[in-house]
């Protein structure tokens, strides 16, 4: 189980879940963090699937396939990649530097489609395979001051329903995620009135959390998920209804 992002916050919440219910996961980062590797040493421990570090800078593409390489040497078929990886970059367009959409296109965008066709390859010969793309609700809801990291987010939409086609016949899902606002360093910049702002508007007066999120990737990665593909499953505590 390839899960980049996975050394903080929402990665993190999915690694600690998903090794919990018996797989072994492989976090995806630029360096180890204190939080992966105490989680690593408590699936050690509890013996229930495992938590595996690969150091990487996904931004570098030509890192992307070697990395694939790798995983498949050291651990054999990778049966599910979790593209999560992301940067939350802010700014209105008319002011954001040049350098952060071209930042924000490369990691958001390129690189979770190459990284992709490297697995897929992988799992085009094994004839199975789940692949999830983490979006957003920002794909399809318009917020100022976001409009590259939405445009980032709706390419994952558009590149998880056509992908979603074309690996079908061999048994592979693709699907996205579209988490709302949830607690993760991507937030931690918005303000208690802001964060009570959302809450207020969602249907469900509150939050939804990262373990929400890392839920329904466990769904979508089990039997329960093996005939749903080319969704958007949104997970936002209602603020989108």
């Amino acid at each position: 189980m390839l899960v980049t992002g996975g050394s903080r916050g929402l990665g993190l919440e999915m690694a600690r879940l998903l090794s919990s219910r018996g797989y072994r996961v492989i976090a995806v980062a630029r360096k180890m963090s204190e939080e992966l590797d105490a989680a690593a040493a408590a699936a050690r421990a509890a013996k229930q699937g495992a938590i595996e570090f690969r150091a990487c800078d996904l931004s570098t593409v030509t890192e992307l396939k070697p990395l694939v390489r790798s995983v498949r040497a050291d651990f054999g078929p990778i049966y599910g990649l979790i593209n999560n990886a992301g940067l939350g970059t802010s700014g209105l367009l008319s002011t954001m530097r040049d350098t952060d959409i071209d930042r924000l296109i490369r990691l958001n965008t390129v690189s979770p489609i190459l990284l992709t066709k490297y697995v897929a390859r992988l799992m085009m010969s094994e004839r199975n395979g789940r692949i999830i793309n983490i979006a957003s609700i920002v794909a399809s809801v318009g917020y100022s001051g976001l409009s590259v990291y939405s445009a980032t987010k709706a390419s994952l939409v558009g590149f998880t329903r056509s992908l979603a086609r074309e690996l079908g016949p061999l048994g592979i899902t693709v699907n996205a995620i579209a988490p709302g606002f949830i607690d993760t360093a991507m937030t931690h910049e918005l303000t208690d009135d802001q964060r009570d702002r959302i809450a207020r508007r969602s249907a469900l007066k509150r939050m939804a959390e990262a373990d929400d999120v890392a839920r329904s990737v466990e769904f979508l990665l089990g039997s329960g998920g093996r005939n749903i593909t080319g969704i958007v499953l949104t997970v936002d505590a209602g603020n989108t209804a």
